[in-house]
């Protein structure tokens, strides 16, 4: 069987590191084809060393210079999305609304979004939102939450009138059970300690706020079509039910798993198949990356 091209934007980041340890995991199943970032061009050279891409992207043009000199087998580009050209799989690991570019054009060109980048969605959802019509064009959600429910809805032949409402779970972040007065002097390193999570510093903070959770609320409605009041946030600081969706029937589905970022990582690359090894990529199995 040929090998799925993956292409991964915002390739130094947590979530980009993760998905090329389930590559390395399912050795021969994925040909890392593009790799992209912003500014950590060091990170990106000791990747595309290992992987050897076709393109690599990256946005900060006094690195540019740096890495054509550095990776002589690999077309060096500035646009991000130059790596939707080479992959049947983008995954779009780009922090904030700069991730807006990598979803227009993967879904734009027919192939399949593995979509971390929650911003360019919420945002521009109305731009987003006929882009999925485009025949080949999907969304596979890697955030966590959203996988799960993604995973959830596969039960229903039309999930679009048989669901009831979609039940996110929310861990509460570092600072779950402080009183309001005990948060006055908190440090960006109590904030960054998450209990469950290894994340990137932006989500990671946001979920110390729980602000990511709101943002996920609206990525539910963009993703699933379901009307706001019918999706509930409960609190799960055990991490292991990563959401759940009631159907009208009274039947509630949930998708359990520990928390490790590869499991989503790894459905969204193999999907609609899963991938062969029980864990998502490295030794030793379900723990913090």
């Amino acid at each position: 069987m040929t090998a799925v091209r993956v292409a991964i934007a915002g390739s130094s980041g947590s979530i980009g590191t993760q998905t090329l340890d389930v590559v390395r995991a399912e050795a021969g199943e994925y040909e890392v084809v593009g790799l992209g970032v912003g500014s950590s061009v060091d990170v990106l050279i000791e990747q595309a060393r290992e992987f050897r891409p076709k393109v690599v992207a990256v946005a900060d043009p006094s690195a540019r210079a740096l890495v054509t000199e550095a990776l002589p087998f690999a077309e060096v580009v500035d646009d991000m999305t130059a790596l939707v050209d080479v992959a049947d799989v983008v995954v779009n690991a780009v922090v904030g609304f700069a991730g807006l570019p990598v979803t227009i054009g993967t879904l734009r060109a027919g192939k399949r979004l593995a979509l971390a980048n929650k911003e360019s969605l919420i945002a521009a959802g109305p731009v987003v939102q006929p882009l999925r019509s485009v025949p080949g064009a999907e969304i596979v959600p890697v955030d966590s939450e959203h996988c799960a429910v993604h995973q959830c809805l596969r039960s229903s032949v039309a999930p679009g009138r048989e669901v009831s409402r979609i039940v996110l779970t929310a861990s509460g972040g570092p600072f779950r059970g402080r009183s309001a007065e005990s948060l006055a002097d908190v440090t960006v390193t109590e904030a960054l300690d998450h209990p469950t999570w290894s994340m990137g510093p932006k989500i990671t903070i946001d979920s110390s706020t729980l602000m990511n959770k709101g943002l996920e609320v609206i990525e539910a409605h963009e993703l699933f079509g379901t009307p706001f009041e019918d999706i509930e946030v409960v609190v799960h600081p055990q991490s292991v039910v990563h959401s759940m969706v009631e159907f009208t029937d009274g039947c509630t589905m949930a998708q359990l798993s520990l928390p490790d970022m590869r499991l989503p990582i790894g459905y969204a690359l193999a999907h609609p198949r899963r991938i062969a090894t029980p864990s998502s990529a490295a030794a030793p199995k379900f723990i913090r990356a």
